[in-house]
């Protein structure tokens, strides 16, 4: 018999099987007559042996799965909270010429992160001679308008990475533009958040930004109030 036809005969015995569930009630002495290799050892066991041992490592794999859920879960939960941790601390602010720097040194406090910056530009008058609005070449502006959700992955050496206090001990990053509009726009931009970290896992390429995009929107929404105002901007 050729491998074909052993395979369209075993494919014919376990349709009529599967149609024929009584087949099994007729000849109940073949589930404890078959006798297959267990899983765990080169013993040999009954069908419902083996049944048994499928169904316990299905369940295993079941339990870690709904471990690995509650964890991201309590993880999320805990994000969220220290997101508007950070939020509540920005509204507590009344002096602007503050809020900056409140904003990174709670930014970093709240999350753990090692390094924060900030750079602003188009802000009013009052605000300009800042640290917070030195040093921003016209390209890092164009970068900044160009990142329509929040970058994460290596040091690459982009010149926000170099606001940071110590840029050569960063290993991964996370670029967040602050908008006064959609966060998803090109237009708009006035600021941005560089995040860094020497930890090479901590703002990888494929994780998830959807956090990093509230503390974007939450961040824009408070430091919007230094821009200029828009007749300002229109006749700048």
């Amino acid at each position: 018999m050729s491998t074909t036809d052993t395979a369209l005969t075993e494919d014919a015995i376990a349709d009529y099987l599967y149609q024929n569930p009584e087949f099994f009630e007729r000849h109940a002495e073949l589930l404890a007559g078959v006798q297959l290799v267990s899983s765990h050892g080169p013993r040999a066991v009954s069908l419902q042996e083996r049944q048994a041992e499928m169904l316990r490592e299905k369940i295993k794999v079941l339990e870690h799965r709904i471990i690995d859920m509650m964890r991201h879960g309590s993880e999320n939960t805990s994000i969220a909270n220290k997101i508007q941790q950070w939020g509540c601390a920005l509204a507590k602010v009344q002096d602007l010429r503050e809020l900056p720097h409140a904003a990174t040194a709670s930014l970093q406090r709240v999350f753990d992160i090692p390094q924060v910056a900030l750079r602003l530009w188009n802000v009013a008058g009052m605000h300009s001679g800042s640290v917070y609005t030195m040093g921003v070449s016209e390209d890092a502006k164009a970068f900044a308008a160009s990142l329509t959700m929040p970058f994460c992955g290596p040091n690459m050496g982009f010149e926000p990475v170099g606001w940071l206090s110590q840029p050569d001990s960063v290993q991964s990053v996370a670029l967040l533009t602050l908008h006064d509009g959609a966060m998803d726009s090109t237009t708009n931009a006035f600021g941005m958040l560089v995040l860094g970290s020497p930890d090479p896992t901590r703002f990888e390429a494929t994780m998830g930004t959807e956090f990093l995009s509230r503390i974007a929107q939450l961040a824009s929404a408070s430091l919007s109030r230094m821009r200029l105002s828009p007749l300002s901007l229109a006749h700048g």
